[in-house]
């Protein structure tokens, strides 16, 4: 399966990404050496400017994630006894998504679910309140235990992504990454949610969450990728504070 998403989303193979254009333009063609010159003075502020800022963008992840997960230790140990006591199974829980490119890793999330949670959610199938059908949702999922439910509401599950951030498999802000069931259903364009790195929030997130439909939840992704920068990231991360404490969309 990585495979084949490497094929799909690899700039190497497609002919409309940052590196395909950047070869094809990259030519100056015609003209003296000071046109030359000119041509290649512009070509390099462009490169420089373009992993200018997705290297700020890594150094700001891992400033914010470190500083963190060290302030945070302490409600992660309050949160294992009590998801520990209100049901038997692991503190955490771990699942396969589908990040920049296609590549595959291993997403953290404090356990909010019974640990038959997969087992039963073929059988709940029909019951899938997210328009578009690509992912599944539900507001009173039965797979959901009690401290779950209160950890789902106030976004707490999603702590662990943190340290997820800190290693570089997500951002602090990205389109949110997709089990490959779900890619496995993605439209060609749908696919555009994996030009970047994935994050912990999202523009859709700080707009209605759940609550929006699939096909919504892909064009803000996409608008996102087309006009992310390191003010809108900020941005969306400040947006993020009253979208968690007001739970909206959050089920």
């Amino acid at each position: 399966m990585q495979d084949m998403f490497r094929s799909l989303l690899d700039p190497n193979a497609k002919p409309y990404s940052r590196e395909a254009l950047l070869r094809r333009y990259s030519r100056p063609g015609a003209g003296g050496f000071h046109q030359r010159l000119k041509f290649h003075a512009k070509r390099l502020a462009w490169i420089g400017v373009v992993r200018g800022a997705y290297l700020l963008k890594r150094v700001l992840d891992i400033v914010v994630s470190a500083g963190l997960l060290a302030l945070l230790f302490p409600l992660f140990l309050l949160l294992a006894v009590l998801i520990r006591l209100d049901s038997p199974g692991p503190i955490l829980f771990k699942q396969i998504r589908v990040g920049r490119w296609g590549e595959l890793f291993t997403m953290w999330k404090f356990r909010s679910m019974y640990i038959d949670a997969e087992q039963r959610k073929e059988t709940l199938a029909t019951a899938n309140e997210m328009a578009g059908g690509v992912t599944f949702k539900m507001k009173r999922d039965p797979r959901i235990t009690r401290v779950g439910r209160f950890i789902r509401k106030a976004s707490i599950d999603e702590l662990p992504q943190i340290w997820n951030v800190f290693k570089g498999d997500m951002s602090l802000v990205g389109p949110r990454p997709p089990v490959p069931k779900e890619v496995d259903e993605y439209s060609v364009a749908d696919r555009r949610r994996l030009e970047v790195i994935p994050g912990i929030t999202c523009l859709w997130q700080v707009s209605g969450r759940s609550d929006i439909p699939f096909p919504q939840q892909v064009e803000l992704d996409v608008k996102y990728i087309e006009s992310q920068s390191l003010w809108l990231d900020i941005k969306i991360l400040l947006q993020t504070i009253p979208a968690v404490l007001l739970g909206k969309g959050a089920y």
